[in-house]
């Protein structure tokens, strides 16, 4: 086994930096835990559906990031908020999928109280899941025009389920900056999904 503490990493994202031939293999079981870690609160929060397992998540979260050429993560606060933001992708295309999937209906009603709880990182949401999931990232979406560091620091705090510090890291802030934006970030969303919910049929 590789050694795992931070300086092993800093070291492997130094070599990826310097565009050494395998080194992502390297820093993969380096933040593999975490990575998973990071799956599993999504998978958990978000779907049931065994068809996309933690694991899975995990995997195509990989391929994603090493088909990335010449990376520039600074950190390993970096590396897992990009890792954040490519299970987040997965996650929604794999949303959309499924709706597509479905035949006959058109999207279901929002319930409020289900949007509050995804804000609030509360994993006993009990409204349609992946409605949920792509209406936060739609709002997300919009939010990134309007503030793109309120948009990262959402990546960070609530799909990468990062801390403030490790935030703060990710996206060179401090951690004040951090929670001023998050809690900016979540009454900005809260008003987007709200007005959402009311308009939906």
């Amino acid at each position: 086994m590789p050694e795992s503490h931070p300086q092993s990493i800093s070291r492997v994202l130094e070599a990826l930096r310097a565009g050494e031939q395998g080194a992502f293999d390297e820093l993969f079981p380096l933040v593999y835990d975490e990575l998973h870690g990071i799956a599993a609160r999504e998978r958990r929060r978000w779907e049931g559906d065994e068809t996309l397992n933690t694991s899975a998540l995990v995997n195509e979260a990989y391929l994603r990031l090493v088909d990335q050429s010449a990376p520039d993560w600074r950190s390993r606060a970096h590396f897992l908020a990009v890792a954040a933001t490519a299970m987040r992708q997965i996650l929604i295309d794999y949303a959309k999928r499924k709706r597509a999937a479905k035949r006959g209906g058109g999207q279901p009603h929002l319930a409020l109280h289900d949007l509050e709880a995804a804000l609030h990182r509360d994993e006993s949401a009990s409204g349609s899941r992946d409605e949920v999931l792509l209406a936060l990232d739609e709002a997300l979406n919009r939010l990134q025009q309007r503030d793109l560091r309120q948009a990262r620091i959402v990546e960070c705090r609530f799909f990468g389920g990062m801390s403030i510090a490790d935030t703060g890291e990710a996206l060179g802030v401090s951690p004040a900056t951090v929670k001023r934006g998050w809690a900016m970030a979540q009454a900005w969303l809260y008003r987007e999904l709200k007005r959402r919910a009311e308009s939906d049929p």
